[in-house]
């Protein structure tokens, strides 16, 4: 039982919002749960699930190398909910739960990761972890293996999912309780 009562299919009038609630679902990133609390409020439920859907599927970097992001964001922040969830794009597109497990772990020394995806998740680690170290030398670092766009890309998917999980976890969802 969450704090605020996720609308059901049947209550959510908007067509456009239900069909953004049916896309997330066929991700299932987020599933239905979370649509459904911001559907209490449509223009809002509809900016932000177009930006996280955007976020997540779309853009220059891969969706795989996110989703890992994503997860090792749920876990670091101790997020239940949101750790439970996969992508079924990802999983289609080879990701596996061991390769997950390595890249929430020691993605450093793990050999399942090329030198550009250690430093996608070195910073989504930082950005979380320690911040203040996220400064122009690290950026420096980036530009060696992404492009600014890509850079603001997983920036923003950072800030971006990482917000939503702190959310969620204040209103006991499944998997907080």
């Amino acid at each position: 039982m969450t704090c605020i009562e996720p609308l059901q299919p049947e209550d959510v009038h908007d067509p456009e919002l239900a069909a953004l609630i049916g896309r997330c679902r066929r991700l299932g990133v987020p599933d239905a749960v979370f649509p459904g609390i911001l559907a209490h409020v449509p223009a809002y439920a509809k900016a932000l699930l177009n930006a996280m859907l955007l976020s997540h599927t779309g853009g220059g970097v891969d969706h795989r190398l996110k989703e890992i992001i994503r997860i090792q964001l749920t876990r670091r922040s101790g997020d239940a909910y949101f750790a439970g969830l996969r992508s079924v794009e990802a999983l289609k597109n080879g990701l596996d739960e061991a390769t997950i497990k390595n890249g929430c772990d020691d993605y450093e020394r793990s050999p399942r990761f090329s030198e550009a995806e250690k430093w996608a998740l070195r910073y989504a680690d930082q950005m979380y972890m320690n911040p203040a170290s996220v400064d122009a030398d690290f950026y420096a670092g980036l530009k060696q293996h992404y492009s600014e766009a890509q850079i603001m890309e997983l920036g923003a998917f950072i800030a971006l999912h990482y917000g939503m999980q702190v959310f969620m976890r204040t209103l006991g969802t499944p998997g907080e309780q």
